[in-house]
């Protein structure tokens, strides 16, 4: 069966997004003149901009919908708007209620979710069961695209940065005191949990050590990491480059291509640098690297040895920073490793 206007559901967070990139690039060579249409919410829109394999970006906008009256005055507008389009299509890729409303919303005759879906999304959408459902959540969502009969060969992640976007982030790391030319790594301190952040202290070493083989310190991440990145700095005798909440989503894809190698938790602009192709080093401990590591193989996955790692919980029981556990001079070799210094 072939479909011409295709809608992906993908909302959130800013990792997932990223995960669910390669949905729309092999759509996109599976039904070369099907309309693909992605409805996301607006922390993750400029991600998908000028995205040749994307016809359209719908704005989801959550606001709205954070009290009863304003869902019910959101929801007639945007059930106009899916259904003027016709769908004969919709990859439900989040599998929470919200996008199942949206999937049922479109009006599309056909509807897939992948069989971990949770709060009814399932019985909306049909379940589908791929070969990789113990394994990365990439290749989950790939399994999606399989089950309409499209053959899958290497994940394409695409990202699409314009030559204006590029010369603008020239100019900002410029001002930040980078030389995008000169060797650099990026180090990102904040995730979205508090327990998957490695230590300040251990990123500032880290840094030092950095600073010792000529190699630039750069850190990037959001406003929210203020508070990390003070206590990072109060604790190096070299001010390291920070462009933490100065880029958006696309400059920091480009601070990230030209790196030499990322030192990052589990969060979403460790998934940017992988979807760049640029090697990560990654810490893990609460969270399971086989399911949300960087995706391909020229990473390095660093983890904590306690009998616990991988147990999903925001906040330890035992009130462990497993974190702590991975020593900057592991972390410092890694990087050795990938950059020959």
């Amino acid at each position: 069966m072939s479909y011409h206007n295709i809608l992906i559901v993908k909302l959130s967070a800013i990792g997932d997004c990223i995960h669910a990139l390669p949905v729309a690039s092999a759509l996109k060579a599976c039904y070369p003149e099907a309309r693909i249409t992605w409805i996301v919410e607006k922390p993750a829109y400029d991600l998908l901009t000028n995205n040749p394999n994307i016809d359209e970006i719908i704005i989801f906008d959550k606001a709205q919908c954070k009290t009863p009256g304003g869902f019910f005055s959101y929801v007639p507008g945007l059930a106009s708007t899916l259904r003027k389009q016709r769908f004969d299509l919709v990859l439900d890729l989040q599998g929470l209620f919200k996008s199942a409303a949206i999937a049922y919303l479109s009006g599309a005759p056909k509807r897939l979710v992948y069989c971990n879906a949770r709060e009814f999304s399932d019985k909306i959408s049909q379940k589908v069961c791929g070969p990789n459902s113990a394994g990365h959540v990439v290749d989950r969502y790939l399994d999606v695209v399989r089950a309409v009969g499209c053959h899958i060969t290497e994940p394409e992640f695409t990202v699409t940065i314009t030559e204006k976007e590029a010369v603008l982030t020239q100019a900002i790391a410029k001002q930040a005191g980078l030389d995008i030319t000169k060797p650099y790594v990026v180090l990102i301190p904040g995730t979205n949990w508090p327990n998957k952040c490695w230590p300040p202290g251990h990123f500032a070493q880290l840094a030092e050590k950095l600073f010792e083989k000529q190699i630039i310190p750069v850190f990037v991440g959001t406003h929210a990491d203020k508070t990390a990145m003070d206590e990072i700095i109060a604790n190096m005798t070299i001010p390291p480059v920070d462009l933490t909440g100065k880029t958006t989503l696309k400059q920091l894809a480009y601070i990230l291509k030209n790196a030499k190698t990322v030192v990052a938790g589990d969060t979403g602009p460790m998934h940017l640098a992988a979807a760049m192709n640029t090697p990560v080093i990654a810490l893990f401990g609460p969270t399971d690297s086989l399911r949300n590591g960087p995706y391909g193989d020229n990473h390095q996955v660093l983890t904590v040895s306690h009998a616990c790692q991988g147990c999903w919980k925001r906040k330890c029981p035992q009130a462990i920073d497993c974190m702590a556990e991975i020593a900057p001079a592991a972390v410092f070799q890694a990087v050795k490793n990938f950059i020959k210094v």
